[in-house]
């Protein structure tokens, strides 16, 4: 793939279709706030080489903060990550920057915590974050495990010393949840929002970032360098905003919300694209035409003998496989809205908050299963269902891994 493409323009263009952030205004109209927030402060971001975490702190290093600290399991994302903010002259990197490859349930990330704290500001964005994670029980275990009993552990941690301003990342599937992920983002809300009585929360809904890690359309780059084919569903339409705007969501509501509030992004249904369709205005960008084949197998004969022309092997389908919503969506009708405050976010409001001795009792439930001998999918399904009354898992007996 020609290295000179220009992914940012590709995303303004076919994508988000905005020539500048959507929150552009927001962010003018609050620049005094942010930079009184900021400026000075410690800050502490867990999950930080990821797509939504680094642009967060690429969001935050616009204003100067007095200490950043970054912890990630992956190493080597975090090696990329400080090569890009040192190469980047717009941004104000501190002094003291350090970044930990550690697990942030563990006993290393607790002695950082009690010995280099009190942060003013804690951020988190590690997670779990594709359906494709709720394959079987190990697979959703392991995904509860992080989403949610972890970022209970934090929280019971930074009780101890609470810091100004505390984010923890959420999704758009948390409304009306149909998959385990959403399911377990909309537990983590649960958590925080129990919390928010005792520390400064708040939480953002936001659309798919656009070429994130792992994500379907950064896995169309990753087939082209491979010169294998484009797989997508074809029924499948989603928000989308671009990797830069996912980091000024978070930031604007780390920033500037009340305790409790549930940001979202205001985006209108008409927006929202099939994957398809993105990929199809990708190999046209690339100089490429999709050559549409009816089944796996046939695209990737067709990828064989490519040989430098023009026409690429695509396979587009209709989407089989389990926990898949036709649509997203950013609130449910039952929940209480701002939409006046922010030019480009709608903000959430009054959720009701459980006591934390209810968000025990779900742990403790979490746990014993777990605990068992014998756990199957179905069974963690129908506990957090029992947790979580709109929660109506989409089944179909296939999974991501399934698919090309």
């Amino acid at each position: 793939m020609n290295l000179t493409f220009d992914l940012n323009g590709f995303i303004c263009r076919h994508v988000t279709e905005r020539a500048e952030s959507l929150f552009t205004t927001d962010l003018f109209s609050f620049h005094t706030k942010l930079a009184d927030n900021i400026n000075g402060r410690s800050v502490l971001v867990i999950g930080g080489a990821g797509s939504i975490g680094s642009s967060y702190i690429n969001a935050l290093l616009k204003f100067k903060p007095h200490r950043l600290y970054v912890v990630d399991t992956n190493e080597n994302g975090l090696t990329e990550l400080t090569r890009d903010l040192r190469s980047s002259p717009d941004l104000n990197v501190p002094n003291d920057y350090l970044t930990y490859p550690i697990n942030f349930s563990g006993p290393v990330f607790e002695k950082i915590l009690k010995q280099e704290g009190p942060f003013d500001i804690v951020a988190n964005f590690a997670a779990h974050k594709h359906v494709r994670s709720e394959k079987d029980h190990y697979s959703i275990e392991a995904m509860v495990n992080n989403n949610v009993l972890k970022a209970k552990r934090l929280l019971d941690l930074l009780l101890q010393n609470p810091p100004e301003h505390f984010f923890c990342v959420s999704t758009d599937k948390a409304a009306n949840p149909v998959n385990v992920m959403g399911a377990s983002k909309k537990l983590m809300e649960e958590v925080i929002l129990a919390y928010s009585r005792e520390m400064p929360i708040t939480t953002a809904r936001f659309a798919n970032v656009a070429f994130s890690n792992g994500s379907l359309l950064a896995g169309f780059l990753e087939r082209l360098l491979k010169r294998q084919p484009l797989a997508a569903p074809l029924d499948i339409k989603r928000y989308f905003v671009s990797p830069e705007e996912s980091g000024q969501i978070c930031l604007l509501a780390c920033m500037l919300g009340e305790a409790g509030d549930i940001f979202f992004p205001k985006l209108k249904k008409e927006k929202m694209k099939k994957f398809s369709d993105i990929g199809d205005s990708l190999l046209k960008e690339l100089g490429k035409q999709p050559v549409y084949c009816e089944s796996e197998q046939e695209a990737q004969l067709s990828a064989i003998n490519l040989n430098g022309k023009s026409a690429w092997p695509v396979h587009y389908f209709p989407s089989d496989t389990s926990g898949e919503k036709s649509f997203e969506e950013f609130y449910t009708q039952q929940e209480e809205l701002d939409l006046n405050r922010f030019k480009a976010l709608g903000v959430i409001k009054n959720a009701p908050k459980k006591e934390l001795s209810e968000i025990e009792a779900i742990f403790a439930a979490l746990t014993n299963l777990f605990e068992k001998e014998k756990v199957n999918k179905e069974m963690i399904v129908e506990l957090l269902a029992e947790f979580i009354p709109n929660f109506e898992h989409i089944e179909t007996g296939k999974n991501l891994d399934q698919r090309m």
